[in-house]
């Protein structure tokens, strides 16, 4: 991703699980008691980075029909509280899984259960996990951020080189301005990454700058005030606090060229779902637009309970790219969204050996299913596909 592909390629793996020599076979060596792996009519890459998941939904594939945005998201809401504790980590256990199955080695999720993180500890995993919070009651303020930091001290121990804790207040039709403020604070004060939903639907930029539409009916309905902002939820955010390097803003559909303007000043990335976006009917992101003015973007696939899978080529494929486009797309780009790039990434000497190995067709036509013959993740198979 770094460099030009190179032919009859070879990788040679330290036992620190980094890349200790990356070029032509031939010039690569072979310490002694190096196991050897050959793989002919395929193509060697760094681990695939999804910038956006909700693991602990995997169980929930199909299992909502509501077309209307506000309404899949109270029937989402439904399902969650329907499900066991334990259902939740079986769910991102398999999720980790699939994504490794499909060559991703690291994994940006969202979720309110923490399940994410577990899954992520129990197997071995690398990602970050953003705690989701929620409130839009500014009277429940001190529960919200209450419950926060109990989901954070649980979830903290988990934490090492390879999995990084975050915070996610989920979104401006769920998070009242005074929680926004709060956990900005909290998140400069012990340095977690940030994670929020930002200008998905038109719905949720009609609240913030005109305080109505559906989400504003909503939250009047349960007697909780709105405030029309008279700004795009991108200035609000900022105003807020919280667009600054250590943001990832997801999905991004609903931008103007100030927003574009505002997201590259304050070095926030942006997670790319096209597939999502398309399913809710919220339009295209200007993706384009957006890596012009120098914002880093990465791809995600959102959850399964909106596509069907974690298929990061079929949202490459979505997204209109293919071949060497796409590849840096699901690779360096995602690292730099992430602000891991310095580790993941690229085939580098001293990087992490995160790599991948697919069919050599999946370079020209990533159409799912596409799944990874063979996945290291920091140098240890975390999957494999023997023929």
């Amino acid at each position: 991703m770094t460099a030009p592909p190179i032919q009859d390629g070879a990788v040679l793996v330290g036992s620190d699980g980094r890349i200790a020599a990356v070029g032509p076979h031939p010039h690569v060596p072979t310490p002694p008691g190096t196991t050897t792996l050959e793989f002919h009519d395929a193509m060697l890459i760094p681990g695939l980075v999804n910038c956006h998941t909700h693991l602990e939904l995997t169980h929930l594939a199909g299992r909502i029909a509501e077309g209307d945005f506000a309404a899949w998201i109270r029937r989402l809401r439904e399902l969650k509280d329907a499900t066991a504790a334990s259902d939740f980590d079986a769910a991102a256990q398999r999720g980790v899984r699939e994504c490794w199955a499909r060559g991703v080695t690291t994994i940006a999720d969202t979720g309110s259960t923490g399940a994410a993180m577990r899954a992520l500890a129990a197997l071995g995993g690398r990602g970050i996990a953003y705690q989701e919070v929620f409130g839009p009651d500014p009277g429940r303020l001190e529960v919200s951020l209450a419950e926060l930091g109990a989901s954070l001290d649980s979830l903290r121990p988990l934490a090492s080189d390879t999995r990084r804790l975050g915070v996610s207040p989920h979104a401006p039709y769920t998070v009242s301005e005074p929680l926004y403020r709060a956990v900005a604070l909290l998140a400069r004060e012990h340095r977690l990454p940030v994670a929020v939903h930002l200008a998905e639907s038109e719905a949720e930029t009609m609240l913030v700058r005109h305080g109505a539409g559906n989400f504003a009916a909503a939250l009047r309905a349960r007697g909780i005030p709105v405030t029309a902002r008279g700004s795009s939820p991108v200035q609000y955010l900022t105003d807020t606090g919280h667009l600054t390097p250590d943001t990832l803003c997801i999905h991004c559909v609903q931008l103007d060229r100030t927003d574009i303007e505002l997201l590259a000043q304050r070095g926030a990335s942006v997670a790319h779902c096209p597939r999502s976006n398309a399913a809710h009917g919220h339009g295209r992101a200007p993706v384009a637009e957006l890596r012009a003015a120098g914002v880093r973007v990465g791809l995600g696939t959102d959850s399964v309970v909106s596509v069907g899978d974690a298929n990061l080529w079929a949202e490459a494929e979505a997204a209109g790219l293919a071949g060497e486009e796409a590849l840096r797309a699901l690779t360096i780009d995602g690292a730099r969204a992430l602000n891991w790039e310095h580790e993941i990434g690229s085939l580098e000497v001293g990087k992490a050996a995160d790599l991948a190995v697919f069919p050599v067709t999946a370079h020209y036509r990533p159409l799912p299913p596409v799944t990874a013959r063979l996945v290291l993740l920091a140098g240890r198979i975390v999957h494999r596909v023997d023929s």
